[in-house]
């Protein structure tokens, strides 16, 4: 059972997806996640007696992604495993062992060592290259927040090439229109996740800030750490 979306695509793209039994309601990928298993609840709510009636071997989640009580609640009755990611090495790893743990170590060590190979050929230096961009990348709307210093989004904007323009600030912190003006980033990252950020958006940054770029980025390419980073270093050669 996955309690994490990049995780249970993970387990799908391992070869695993026949022995999933349960998944969140934000499992999307891959589509047929909720329909060959189980629906348990989301990242941060579980749905306990349906879970007892599956009766899991291994329930694998997020330190980040789910919540603690929920978690205790379940490893007093299941073995469970928990990730704890903020940055490439980390989710490296986790693809790592996830496949160890699910008999799926040879495919797991191989979809790691492709993923850091586009990651290492992404930071080939170049001499000629200006000074990192710097980028605000929000997530919420009302209020603002950012992904700042700690997160795994954070890290994915470093290898990407980009400096952050909050990285003085802490893990997810609330910024006002101010703050936001006073860091002057040059570009402003709308994500797609987990605030569906749209086009319509974009005039509202403008206006705050009327001289840095506004883009509407893939959020899961910048923040699910499983098998989705076998797409992220190609997306991120397409921002500069």
């Amino acid at each position: 059972m996955s309690l994490v979306p990049s995780q249970t695509e993970l387990l799908f793209d391992l070869g695993l997806g026949a022995k999933v039994v349960g998944v969140t309601k934000f499992c999307i990928h891959p589509a047929e996640a909720r329909t060959s298993a189980s629906v348990v609840g989301g990242t941060k709510n579980f749905a306990f007696e349906k879970i007892a009636t599956l009766k899991p071997d291994l329930i694998i989640g997020n330190k980040e992604e789910n919540y603690r009580e929920g978690i205790e609640q379940l490893a007093a009755r299941y073995p469970v495993w928990l990730s704890d990611i903020s940055n490439l090495a980390e989710a490296l790893d986790m693809i790592r062992r996830v496949g160890l743990i699910v008999g799926a170590k040879e495919k797991a060590a191989i979809m790691a060592e492709t993923i850091a190979a586009s990651f290492t050929a992404l930071a080939t230096p170049d001499a000629s290259a200006a000074a990192p961009i710097s980028v605000a990348y929000f997530i919420w709307r009302k209020p603002y927040m950012v992904a700042a210093t700690g997160t795994f989004i954070d890290d994915m904007l470093h290898q990407a090439g980009f400096t952050n323009a909050f990285a003085g600030l802490g893990r997810y912190p609330e910024i006002s229109a101010e703050q936001l003006a006073q860091a002057a980033p040059q570009r402003i990252f709308l994500s797609s996740e987990p605030y569906p950020f749209a086009a319509k958006h974009a005039a509202e940054f403008q206006q705050l800030c009327p001289a840095a770029k506004i883009e509407i980025v893939d959020g899961e390419l910048f923040s699910w750490y499983g098998s989705r980073l076998l797409k992220s270093a190609a997306y991120f050669t397409q921002l500069p």
